[in-house]
Order: C-alpha cells, then structure tokens, then sequence
C-alpha cells in the first residue's frame, strides 16, 4: 500500500482532537494503533525530538484524526489500517528516539482502555 502524503494533515491535528478521537476509537481501533498514538502523542511532548522529526508526527497524527482518510474509518475491519500504517510508518523513523519512560506512559494509559490480553498485542508492535 502507498501511504498518502501524511504531511498535508499537519494542521488537522490539535491535542483536542487527538483525545476526542482515541478515546472515542480506542476498543474499535485494537491496543496498536492506540499504543502507537499515545506514544507519537507523547512523544511530540518531548523536547529529546528534532523539529523535524515533530513535524512528520504532527503529520501522522493530523491524518489519524482526519476525517478525509485513504480507507474511510467507517468501514469495519479495515477502516482503521490506514491510520495503522501512517502511525507505524512514522513511530518506525523515531523508534530509537523514544524515551522508555514515554513508552511506559503510553502502556500504563492503555491499561485504562484495554485488558492484559489485548495489551499483549503491542509486543508485536511491528509484526
């Protein structure tokens, strides 16, 4: 699959609208996707990421919040891997400069939204 240009979602995205929409999708969208999201989300937070590197996350996530999408969320099962791939795509370029204790975060909000066996996903985070 060819990912869209993500970059002209950047000024979709507001933290606003990233919450609505996570926790509106989150059991809808699997524990990967959210866990992704958190972690990009927080991630932007950072002052240990390049301007850059910001940027393209600001990009993933605007997209993930946008209405106007590849694959329309609507659809079932499938609506939702486009956002999948954006996020994976862009969390794959700054895996390395993610703070562990960031990744922490991001699994103990998960623990809000999902029980133990759906938070096993995320260890196949890549797969």
């Amino acid at each position: 699959m060819e990912l869209p240009d993500f970059m002209s979602y950047a000024n979709k995205f507001s933290q606003s609208e990233f919450v609505e929409k996570i926790s509106r999708i989150a059991k809808r969208a699997g524990a990967k996707l959210v866990y992704a999201a958190l972690i990009l989300f927080y991630t932007l937070q950072s002052d240990k990421i390049s301007a850059k590197d910001k940027a393209i996350i600001i990009g993933a996530l605007g997209y993930m919040i946008s209405p106007i999408d590849v694959v329309p969320d609507a659809i079932p099962i499938v609506g939702l891997s486009d956002d999948l791939a954006v996020l994976l795509y862009v969390l794959k370029k700054v895996w390395t400069d993610v703070d562990p204790d960031i990744k922490e975060k991001a699994r103990e909000k998960l623990s809000k939204w999902f029980d133990d066996d759906e938070i096993g996903e995320i260890d196949t985070l890549f797969d």
